[in-house]
């Protein structure tokens, strides 16, 4: 009998899934993929109303609601909000989360992103991923090591630009029309965040600019009505260049997009 693959999807904060990666994840656990969910910092300090334990505490609980739409398994938080960063003991703390969950596939956000700990945290899920074959490295807590091999995939930034607002552009997108209504679920777990992103970032209906971004994706680079975008990280210590299980398996939703003088569309047949 054949294994089910597994998916792990590491954000920074709690929702940060939800708006740029849930479609794929959705699409995922519909193809059969078991899934598993971790956001690294706990949203501690996004909150205009909450004090820092509260907030966390909600925000934990949104989560896990969240996972619970996409019929995934939540892992806790690592971090507190802004306390991500690239060093020795966070990516211990990591890595053993990628050993536990012992994925075929890894989403995590852009490597260029307008703030730190989005940044931060794609950095720490890929070098973790690399990290899971290392016989010799402890993790924190100490989880066997494995040597599968691995696929890491990186989401668009939430604006679609770097800090410098320099256009990120994908690799290719899916088509999550179909799932849409789902990501608009999981989004709306996350009710502690409507007048946070009021307040801090004049976002108006969180929902809705969620979708507003999707629909961008879906009209710049795929041809359909909603999508989300990604790029591949490089195989080198994690694959053979062959593999590409996130495009295989939702190769029915796949867009491909050429990179080439200002992105040249092309669809998949």
């Amino acid at each position: 009998m054949e294994e089910k693959m597994v998916a792990l999807v590491i954000g920074a904060h709690p929702d940060d899934i939800e708006f740029m990666m849930a479609g794929t994840v959705l699409l995922l656990q519909r193809a059969g993929v078991e899934i598993h969910i971790c956001n690294l910092a706990n949203g501690c300090y996004g909150s205009q109303v909450y004090g820092k334990a509260e907030a966390a505490r909600v925000r934990a609980l949104e989560a896990q609601a969240a996972a619970r739409v996409a019929s995934a398994v939540w892992h806790p938080s690592l971090f507190d909000d802004t306390a991500i960063f690239y060093d020795a003991p966070s990516l211990a703390k990591v890595t053993a989360i990628v050993r536990r969950v012992c994925p075929d596939i890894v989403l995590t956000l852009s490597r260029y992103d307008y703030m730190e700990d989005h940044e931060y945290a794609s950095r720490l899920a890929s070098s973790a991923t690399f990290n899971r074959c290392l016989t010799s490295y402890v993790s924190d807590p100490p989880e066997p090591s494995f040597n599968k091999p691995v696929a890491v995939y990186h989401s668009l930034p939430h604006s679609l630009m770097d800090m410098q607002r320099t256009p990120v552009n994908p690799e290719f997108v899916f088509d999550i029309s179909d799932v849409m209504s789902l990501k608009r679920e999981m989004l709306g777990q996350h009710r502690s965040q409507k007048e946070w992103l009021d307040a801090t970032q004049g976002m108006g209906s969180y929902v809705e600019s969620m979708a507003e971004i999707a629909r961008e994706v879906g009209a710049r680079f795929g041809g359909c009505t909603y999508a989300e975008g990604w790029r591949r990280h490089n195989h080198m210590g994690y694959c053979d260049p062959t593999f590409a299980p996130l495009q295989t398996i939702l190769k029915d939703v796949l867009k491909m997009v050429g990179d080439d003088n200002g992105l040249r569309l092309k669809t998949s047949s």
